[in-house]
């Protein structure tokens, strides 16, 4: 019995070592470029269980078994606090008043997948109730990713008008990413501002054939009265997963006997989005540093909290969901659910009053908004 008992703890604690090893290990993505440390950024997928695992063993360690061992998940725990903290908001707690301060910026980020046109069995049907909640919340900024305009009104309605006049967004900027062959239909990111805008830049990212799925970074400078701020959105490289994809997923959780050569198909897309998105992180980083006015980015970054990415656009600005929110904050609603990919950053020099993630099932995506104090004055 005694061997028995030695045996088990044995086991634990080599598995608690490599639980350790693995999460130190993905904690090291902030500063590792997935061009080159990919393997890592895949760690940033699984950070959730990691961490998971390290809190169970602390406690078990500490309830049932030699205490001393506890340390050694308690110490892991405290040097990737940076890394919990970004995965995790903890102001339990918050909550959202819809009714906005007079002197608040309102932000709202939200990738529309083409206001689901293409996917509903009703086209037109998820689209209205969308509007109809970006109305309700009376933003000042917003920012919408996989943008649809129609040129075809038989079939779809035009939405740029639409938003123009019955939600009282008078300014935009489109960066027309994408165009059907005969220019009926048109997608991209999109700024719609309550502000005039005085100034825009656009920047199309470049990838190896031509591959698709990813968006422009735009920005645009708004006088907020009287006041100089720059948005910027941007919809960063896709995994572009098919529904073969999809399908291996399904093979890896059922651990059938497929599951290696689903595996490789999955890993082959994550490289080479991780790789894009690497390159793209920089690009924007590059031109949040050159910003003259207080900066403020989101959009879909189709990245975790844990990785490069993240980190790296972030930088030091204010992540608004975990200045104000409280949880995971799930933005995306397929294949995990602890996945954070859409985010409002905003510029140290804003007060981040109330950030709020809405679970609605129109897109594949949640839209995030964020209530922004002003600052005193800009430069």
């Amino acid at each position: 019995m005694a061997i028995l008992r030695n045996l088990t703890r044995r086991i634990f604690i080599i598995v608690n070592v490599i639980v350790v090893f693995l999460f130190l290990l993905a904690c090291t993505n902030p500063f590792l470029h997935p061009n080159t440390w990919w393997f890592i950024s895949l760690l940033g997928l699984i950070f959730p269980l990691l961490l998971v695992l390290l809190i169970l063993f602390l406690l078990f360690w500490l309830f049932f078994a030699k205490r001393h061992w506890a340390i050694l998940s308690l110490i892991t725990l405290i040097i990737g606090w940076q890394n919990i903290h970004a995965f995790f908001a903890f102001n339990m707690l918050s909550s959202f008043n819809h009714q906005k301060a007079d002197s608040a910026l309102r932000v709202i980020t939200w990738n529309v997948r083409r206001f689901d046109e293409f996917t509903s069995r009703k086209p037109g049907d998820h689209r209205i109730k969308m509007l109809d909640f970006l109305k309700e919340q009376n933003g000042d900024v917003l920012c919408l990713q996989e943008f649809f305009e129609s040129h075809n009104a038989k079939e779809f309605a035009t939405n740029i008008p639409f938003i123009q006049k019955e939600l009282n967004y008078p300014y935009y900027f489109f960066s027309y990413d994408y165009r059907r062959y005969d220019d009926m239909y048109e997608s991209g990111v999109i700024i719609f501002s309550k502000f005039p805008i005085t100034d825009s830049l656009q920047i199309h990212y470049k990838t190896k054939d031509n591959i698709k799925a990813t968006e422009s970074l735009i920005g645009v400078d708004l006088n907020v009265n009287g006041k100089t701020v720059r948005v910027f959105t941007t919809h960063l490289q896709s995994v572009l997963f098919s529904n073969k994809e999809f399908r291996d997923l399904e093979i890896i959780k059922n651990v059938q006997d497929s599951t290696i050569e689903a595996s490789k198909s999955i890993v082959k897309k994550l490289k080479r989005a991780y790789g894009f998105r690497g390159g793209q992180a920089d690009i924007v980083r590059q031109q949040l540093d050159k910003s003259p006015f207080p900066a403020i980015i989101c959009g879909d970054f189709n990245d975790v909290p844990n990785s490069y990415t993240y980190f790296h656009i972030r930088g030091d600005l204010q992540d608004a969901f975990i200045k104000k929110g409280f949880g995971v904050g799930r933005s995306y609603v397929h294949i995990s659910p602890t996945l954070r990919i859409d985010y409002i950053f905003a510029d140290k020099k804003f007060t981040v009053l109330q950030s709020e993630k809405f679970n609605l099932p129109y897109s594949d995506h949640h839209p995030v908004i964020a209530d922004l104090q002003l600052p005193s004055k800009t430069e």
